[in-house]
């Protein structure tokens, strides 16, 4: 069922990759609530991906961009404000990539120009969205800027690698420039931090099962899945909102906040 909660708000979407990804589903939500927006991916990300079907299917123009380029995000900016009729109210910034998780680098081995790479894409790029924005003026006041972050920021899980460094550093961003849009623009910056999500990227993860396993038993609600965290994205971007800005909003389940489960005790009780 839809409201028209963003009945005619524009906004950018970053990263969606298939129908199992998250911002695929934000944008199929955002769609039935009223949106209109512009999608836009990596060039290598969208021939590996079928967002051309999305952009049909939403009536969405798709944008090629490298987040990490201030030369494609101006482009993408402004031909986003040319197809959508005037400035963005909501971005969505669903971008993470690691060179070293990918090619299953040790923590205590890790390539540091891989781990600049990881930095770049998966925290700077964010900063650069809203710094090009700002620039060019693009934002309405009382928009909504999302990141999708996760709670490895915050502690220490196996094999998550340097991401957990750029998830932090995204954080801190989505807060200093929350402060900053906030004080020019009434544009509040947030971030999600949402549970192990079954995505191709999440899946790329060593031992992803297993660990997707665990926060479904350690989360009094279960794992928060991609559909669920699009409608949480779709509040956050909707006027219902307007005062929330530079918070880290966990979107887990109850993971963020619990001691221990029954089910992880029974686990430990048979072994």
């Amino acid at each position: 069922m839809a409201y028209d909660l963003l009945k005619g708000k524009k906004g950018i979407i970053f990263g969606a990759l298939d129908n199992s990804s998250i911002a695929w589903k934000v944008a199929e939500k955002a769609h039935a609530e009223g949106a209109q927006f512009t999608l836009s991916n990596a060039p290598i990300a969208m021939r590996m991906g079928e967002i051309n079907k999305l952009g049909e299917q939403c009536g969405a123009e798709i944008i090629p961009a490298d987040a990490t380029s201030l030369e494609d995000l101006e482009e993408l900016l402004n031909k986003s404000m040319e197809a959508l009729g005037g400035k963005i109210d909501f971005v969505l910034h669903s971008i993470g990539m690691s060179p070293n998780v990918r090619k299953k680098k040790d923590y205590g081995e890790l390539n540091y120009d891989w781990f600049l790479k990881t930095l770049d894409v998966s925290a700077l790029s964010f900063h650069k969205v809203m710094q090009t924005a700002e620039k060019l003026d693009a934002l309405n006041e009382w928009g909504s800027i999302l990141a999708l972050s996760y709670i490895a920021a915050q502690r220490t899980f196996p094999d998550y690698s340097d991401m957990a460094q750029a998830k932090a550093v995204l954080e801190s961003i989505a807060r200093s420039y929350g402060q900053r849009l906030g004080k020019t623009k009434k544009v509040r910056v947030n971030t999600i931090s949402q549970s192990p999500t079954m995505t191709t990227a999440g899946s790329g993860v060593p031992g992803f099962d297993l660990f997707f396993k665990y926060g479904n038993d350690m989360s009094p609600l279960g794992n928060a899945d991609a559909e669920s965290c699009a409608d949480y994205c779709v509040a956050m971007f909707s006027d219902l909102t307007k005062m929330v800005t530079m918070q880290n909003l966990m979107h887990d389940g109850g993971f963020s906040t619990s001691g221990i489960t029954p089910e992880i005790l029974e686990q430990l009780d048979k072994s």
